[in-house]
C-alpha cells in the first residue's frame, strides 16, 4: 500500500518581478508558511511566476502585428498585437476557430494560443509567455532551495492547459527537475497475472494536477509542496511527457 499524500499550500511569495531570484522567494515563502521540507518533498510551482522573474513578459503595444495577427483579430476577442505574438511563440497552428488559436510551441506543447497569458500580471499592460527552457528552470530552483535549505526537492514546473473532448482546464506539468514524469508499467503483471502492455501513467501531470487544489487561480498561492509520492528519481524533462508524431493517433 502506498503511503498517504499531504499538499501544503506555500503563501506569503507575493508579485514577482523580472530578475528576481525565484527560489529566493520560495524558500521565504516556505518560512511564512512554516513548511519544513524533508526528503522526497516535490514541490510544485505555476509557471506565471517562474516566467515573470525570467522576465517573459510583453507589452503587446510595443508589436507590429502581421496580417495574420489581423485576420486572427477579425474573428477573435483579443487584439491583433496579442495575437502577434501567439504567432510568434508558435512552431506551428493546429487549428484555428472562433479566434482561439490550438498551437505547437516551440517546447512542443500543444495548447491554446501559445501559452500566452494574460491573467495574474498586472491587470492587463503585459502578458506572459512560457519560460524559454521549464526543464532548466526547474533544475534551478531546485538546485537553489537545495543548497538553501539543505533539502533539495524535486520540482515540477506547471501550466494549465485544456484538454480535447473534455470542459476546463487541468494543470500539467511543462517543466520538472528531479522526478521521472512517467511511470511505466508495461512488462508488469498485473494483480490477477495478466501482463500489461502500455500502462503508463503521467504522475507529472497527476501531481501537478492535485497541486492546483490548494493554489487556486486566484488565492496568490503560487507554490505547493507536495508530500508523500512514491516516485523514481530522474534527470528526465517534461518532454517524456509529450507523446512522438508517430505514436499519436490525433495529429
Amino acid at each position: 500500500m502506498r503511503p498517504a499524500i499531504q499538499i501544503f499550500p506555500v503563501a506569503g511569495i507575493g508579485d514577482v518581478v523580472p530578475g528576481q531570484d525565484i527560489h529566493s522567494l520560495i524558500v521565504a515563502g516556505l518560512a511564512y508558511s512554516e513548511i519544513t521540507l524533508v526528503a522526497g518533498d516535490i514541490l510544485v510551482v505555476t509557471q506565471k511566476i517562474v516566467s515573470k522573474a525570467e522576465g517573459r513578459l510583453v507589452d503587446p503595444r510595443t508589436v507590429t502585428p502581421s496580417h495574420i495577427a489581423e485576420m486572427c483579430a477579425a474573428q477573435g476577442h483579443k487584439d491583433a498585437c496579442y495575437y502577434e505574438v501567439v504567432l510568434r511563440e508558435s512552431k506551428r497552428i493546429i487549428k484555428m476557430d472562433r479566434g482561439v488559436l490550438i498551437c505547437e510551441t516551440h517546447h512542443g506543447l500543444i495548447c491554446a494560443n501559445a501559452g500566452v497569458d494574460e491573467s495574474n500580471v498586472d491587470g492587463g499592460t503585459h502578458i506572459t509567455l512560457l519560460p524559454v527552457d521549464p526543464d532548466a528552470s526547474a533544475r534551478g530552483i531546485q538546485a537553489g532551495v537545495g543548497v538553501a535549505t539543505g533539502v533539495a526537492p524535486a520540482v515540477i514546473i506547471t501550466d494549465s492547459f485544456g484538454r480535447a473532448w473534455r470542459e476546463g482546464q487541468v494543470n500539467i506539468a511543462i517543466g520538472v527537475a528531479g522526478i521521472n514524469p512517467i511511470e511505466d508499467y508495461a512488462g508488469q503483471d498485473d494483480p490477477f497475472g495478466y501482463r500489461m502492455q502500455a500502462s503508463m501513467l503521467a504522475i507529472g501531470d497527476e501531481i501537478a494536477a492535485a497541486a492546483e487544489l490548494v493554489m487556486g487561480k486566484t488565492d496568490r498561492i503560487p507554490v505547493a509542496v507536495v508530500r508523500g509520492v512514491t516516485y523514481q528519481t530522474s534527470p528526465s524533462a517534461a518532454s517524456a511527457l509529450i507523446r512522438p508524431a508517430n505514436k499519436d493517433l490525433f495529429r
